[in-house]
């Protein structure tokens, strides 16, 4: 499964303790993030992370765009919904992952049933929509 990372900044080191928590399940997927979270996930915990631009200079798109094209199988995004930063960027990643049936969680209760779900063979359902090539 092709998993994209996104984390507000105040969300970030949440993001890494949750990839460390669960390094081994994510291990056996292909994980992308925007540049800064997927930075701090790689470093955190040695998984290898395919690193999209910063949200700033675009990241969101390329992540949206992937999900777009069939690329992204689940999606997490941790936002910070009392923080200064736009949720329009979450509205959009949303918006997104309703249309093309991605699964999709903002915090890390949503995340933990969506990555415990990808254990136990809840999302297989996803290769039969983007077959292994």
């Amino acid at each position: 499964m092709n998993i994209a990372l996104l984390a507000h900044d105040r969300k970030k080191e949440l993001m890494v303790q949750f990839c460390i928590a669960y390094c081994g399940i994510l291990s056996n997927h292909n994980i992308s993030a925007t540049n800064t979270t997927g930075r701090l996930v790689a470093e955190a915990t040695g998984l290898p992370v395919t690193l999209y631009l910063s949200c700033s200079q675009g990241g969101n798109q390329q992540i949206g765009a992937r999900i777009a094209y069939n690329e992204i199988d689940l999606v997490l995004f941790f936002c910070d919904p009392n923080g200064t930063e736009p949720m329009k960027d979450v509205d959009d990643i949303a918006r997104l992952c309703d249309q093309y049936n991605v699964p999709f969680a903002t915090n890390v209760a949503t995340a933990e049933v969506l990555v415990r779900g990808l254990q136990r063979g809840d999302m297989d359902w996803r290769d039969i929509v983007n077959p292994k090539k």
